[in-house]
C-alpha cells in the first residue's frame, strides 16, 4: 500500500503534467489543391507555417479526402477550386471549401477560429499587394486605374456533427469509460473478495479446474459489460437524441475486443492485491493515466511526442475512435480495422498474461 499511496501520485503527476493540456496545435489536415498555382501555394504554406495545422496529405481527389476524413486520419480537409488564382486576380469571390470533422465539437470550434484567422489574414495581404500593383502603376503610367478589392470566401462545414454538440462527442466516450470502469473494477474486487474471505482456498480443494474457475469468475462481468452497452446505447439513442449510424452489432463486437483488455487488467490487478482496497488503489492507479491518455479530454497529437508513443498500448485509445466512429460516422470493418486489430490483439495478449499469473498464484 505504501507504493500505492505515496509513488503512484507521483508517477501520474509526472506523466499527465505533461499529457493534460486545452490546446489545439498541429491539427491534421489535407490538401485538395486543384488550382496549383503560387497563389494556392502562398495560402497552403500560411497554413503551414501558423503553427496550428499540419499538413499530413496531399490528394488528388474528393474522394480521397472524404476517406481521410471517415477514418479519422485528418481532421480539417482543405478544397482550393480549379479557378482560384483566376478568381483573385480578376476580382471576383474566390472560394475554398473548409471540411472539417465535427465529431469532437471543442475541436472543430477551434479549427473553425483558426481557419477564419488564416483565411481574413491571407485576404488582408493579397488586398495590400494588389493595391501597392495598382498604386505602382498608376505612377509609372498617369493613369488612375481601378481598384478592385479580394472577396476571398471561406465555406466551412462540419461533417458528422453538423450543430457541434460537445454531447454527442461525449456520451459514446462516457459509454467507454463506464465499460472500463465497472468491468475492471467488479473483476478486481470480485476475485479478492473470494481470497479474504477465504472461499477461493475452498474452491481449489473442489474438483472445478482452475480455467473453469477463471471462466465462471469473468464471464458474468462480461455479460454485465454487454448489457451496460445495451442500456447506456438506448439512453443515449433515446433520451439524449445522440445519432447512431453505424451497424449495432458490429458495436457489440467491438464491446467484445474492449472487454477481453478490461477484464484481463482487472484480473491482473487482482493478483496483485490482497485486500479489497488495495484493488480498488490500483484500478485507480490504471484509470486515471488510461482516461487521460486516451484521447478523450485532451487531443493525442497536442501531447509530446514520447507520450504519445506511450497512449499506443492504451485500449482505450482505440476503442473511443471505434465507439465515436460508428455512432456518429457509421464506421464499419473496413474503416475501423486498423484500430480493432491492436485493441483486440492488446485484449488477447493482456487476458492470456492475466489467466496465467492468476494460475500462478492460485498454485
Amino acid at each position: 500500500m505504501l507504493m500505492i499511496i505515496f509513488v503512484a501520485p507521483v508517477i501520474q503527476l509526472i506523466l499527465l503534467g505533461y499529457a493534460v493540456t486545452t490546446d489545439v496545435n498541429r491539427i491534421p489536415t489535407a490538401i485538395l489543391d486543384f488550382s496549383k498555382t503560387q497563389e494556392s501555394r502562398e495560402l497552403i504554406q500560411l497554413f503551414q507555417n501558423s503553427g496550428k495545422f499540419q499538413i499530413n496529405y496531399f490528394v488528388d481527389n474528393p474522394e480521397e479526402l472524404v476517406k481521410l476524413l471517415d477514418q479519422g486520419e485528418v481532421w480539417v480537409g482543405m478544397e482550393i477550386g480549379v479557378n482560384f488564382a483566376q478568381d483573385l486576380k480578376t476580382g471576383k469571390t474566390a472560394s475554398i471549401q473548409i471540411i472539417i470533422d465535427g465529431t469532437n465539437s471543442n475541436t472543430a470550434g477551434v479549427s473553425s477560429g483558426y481557419i477564419n484567422q488564416l483565411i481574413f489574414s491571407y485576404n488582408k495581404k493579397f488586398m495590400q499587394e494588389n493595391i501597392q500593383k495598382k498604386v505602382a502603376q498608376a505612377l509609372s503610367s498617369g493613369i488612375i486605374p481601378e481598384i478592385k478589392f479580394l472577396n476571398l470566401e471561406n465555406q466551412a462545414r462540419a461533417w458528422y456533427n453538423l450543430e457541434l454538440k460537445s454531447r454527442d462527442y461525449n456520451l459514446p466516450g462516457v459509454l467507454a469509460l463506464i465499460l472500463m470502469i465497472t468491468t475492471m473494477m467488479l473483476t478486481s474486487m470480485a476475485i479478492v473478495r473470494e481470497k479474504e474471505i477465504g472461499t477461493i482456498e475452498q474452491l481449489m480443494v473442489t474438483p472445478i479446474k482452475t480455467f473453469e474457475l477463471i471462466l465462471g469468475k469473468v464471464v458474468p462481468f462480461a455479460l454485465i459489460g454487454f448489457i451496460d452497452v445495451v442500456l447506456v446505447t438506448s439512453v443515449a439513442i433515446l433520451w439524449f437524441k445522440i445519432p447512431f449510424r453505424g451497424d449495432f452489432l458490429f458495436l457489440l463486437l467491438c464491446v467484445g475486443a474492449y472487454l477481453l483488455t478490461t477484464i484481463g487488467i482487472g484480473l491482473f490487478i487482482s493478483t496483485l492485491s490482497r485486500t479489497q482496497q488495495q484493488a480498488m488503489m490500483i484500478t485507480f492507479f490504471f484509470l486515471m493515466p488510461a482516461i487521460i491518455l486516451s484521447g478523450f479530454m485532451f487531443p493525442i497529437s497536442n501531447m509530446p511526442e514520447p507520450i504519445q508513443y506511450l497512449t499506443y498500448i492504451n485500449p482505450l485509445r482505440y476503442f473511443l475512435i471505434i465507439v465515436r466512429g460508428i455512432f456518429l460516422k457509421g464506421s464499419n470493418l473496413s474503416v475501423l480495422w486498423d484500430k480493432l486489430l491492436p485493441l483486440a490483439g492488446i485484449g488477447i495478449s493482456v487476458l492470456i498474461f492475466s489467466v496465467l499469473r492468476f494460475q500462478k498464484k492460485l498454485g
